[in-house]
C-alpha cells in the first residue's frame, strides 16, 4: 500500500524532469537563435559549430521527452536545422549562377529558419506544444 509521501516523491521528481527538459530547450533555442539571427545580420556568421552542438543536445534529449508537451519542440528544432541544411545546399548552385540570386535565396532560408526559432521560443514559454 502506498502512503502519500510515495505519491509526492513521484511527482516533484515528474516535475524536476519537467524543469530539466524546459531548461534543455532553453538553452537549445538560445543556440539556435544565436545561429539565426547571425545569419540575417550581414557579415554576423558565428559559424556552424554552435548550431551543430544544440542539434546534437536536440538528438541526445529528444528521448527524455516522449510523451510530454515538451517532444514536440525537440522534433520541431531538429526539422528545422535539419529543413535549413537541405534547402541551403540545394540552393547553393544559384551563387555559381549570379551573386544575388544565391543571396536572395538564403536570406529567404535564414528569415525562415529565425522565424521557426522565435515561433518555438514563444510556445515554450506558454508551455504549449508545437504543431505537427
Amino acid at each position: 500500500m502506498r502512503n502519500e509521501s510515495e505519491v509526492i516523491d513521484v511527482q516533484a521528481k515528474g516535475d524536476e524532469q519537467a524543469e530539466s527538459l524546459k531548461t534543455i530547450g532553453w538553452v537549445s533555442y538560445l543556440l539556435h537563435l544565436i545561429v539565426a539571427v547571425a545569419a540575417v545580420v550581414p557579415g554576423a556568421q558565428v559559424g556552424i559549430g554552435i548550431l551543430l552542438v544544440a542539434l546534437v543536445i536536440d538528438l541526445v534529449k529528444k528521448s527524455d521527452a516522449i510523451g510530454t508537451w515538451q517532444a514536440s519542440h525537440f522534433s520541431w528544432r531538429i526539422r528545422s536545422v535539419l529543413w535549413a541544411g537541405v534547402l541551403y545546399l540545394v540552393t547553393s548552385p544559384l551563387f555559381l549562377l549570379l551573386l544575388l540570386p544565391g543571396m536572395i535565396a538564403w536570406a529567404v532560408i535564414s528569415i525562415w529558419f529565425l522565424y521557426r526559432i522565435v515561433k518555438g521560443m514563444v510556445r515554450m514559454n506558454a508551455s504549449q506544444p508545437m504543431p505537427d
